[in-house]
């Protein structure tokens, strides 16, 4: 996906606070596997997807749970570390290789500074992060497996072409088992 989309779609932009924005913006090359970023660390970098797959998933001493998938114009962010400058609790992986952009998030504060658009800009991209964290928050608690798969298949049938099942059964809350059950009563 094409910079100025994932921009836009955030928040649109006056032509030249974009260009300062995209001053300080790389485009980098990940391999499948790699980590974006780890959790105990505080991350200073922000990431938006061009092109791949990512999962974000926290430890615990006998497993992962993935609790996001990410994919193209998607942003990827540590919260904790981007609103409160504290160690994040997630670590976010490549699941195939990708393009994406990247941005220091220093750099944005300071642009926040600067200029009113690059704030509201911003704000829209907090807000942002926080409904989708409510919306999945709500999907778990409210939903069944069922609907919580069916969901994921209406509304990103590319995650369930190209994560592995065990990936999206964790994201899902349920074992591989019970997700192969879902998919054959679904099918």
């Amino acid at each position: 996906m094409d910079l100025d989309q994932i921009l836009d779609n955030i928040y649109p932009l006056p032509e030249v606070s974009k260009q300062a924005l995209k001053a300080y913006i790389n485009e980098v090359h990940f391999r499948k596997g790699d980590r974006l970023l780890r959790a105990d660390r505080v991350e200073r970098d922000i990431y938006f997807i061009k092109q791949g797959i990512v999962r974000a998933y926290a430890r615990t001493a006998h497993n992962e749970t993935t609790f996001w998938l990410g994919k193209e114009g998607d942003t990827v962010i540590s919260m904790k570390s981007y609103v409160a400058n504290q160690k994040g609790y997630e670590d976010i992986e490549l699941l195939e290789n990708g393009l994406l952009y990247k941005l220091d998030a220093q750099r944005l504060q300071r642009l926040f500074d600067q200029d009113i658009h690059m704030a509201n800009w911003g704000r829209k991209l907090a807000e942002k992060e926080l409904l989708k964290t409510e919306e999945r928050l709500i999907s778990q608690q409210f939903r069944t497996a069922t609907e919580r798969y069916k969901g994921l298949m209406e509304d990103s049938p590319d995650i369930i072409r190209r994560v592995q099942l065990k990936h999206i059964a964790s994201y899902l809350g349920i074992t591989q088992v019970s997700l192969s059950r879902i998919r054959a009563e679904i099918k």
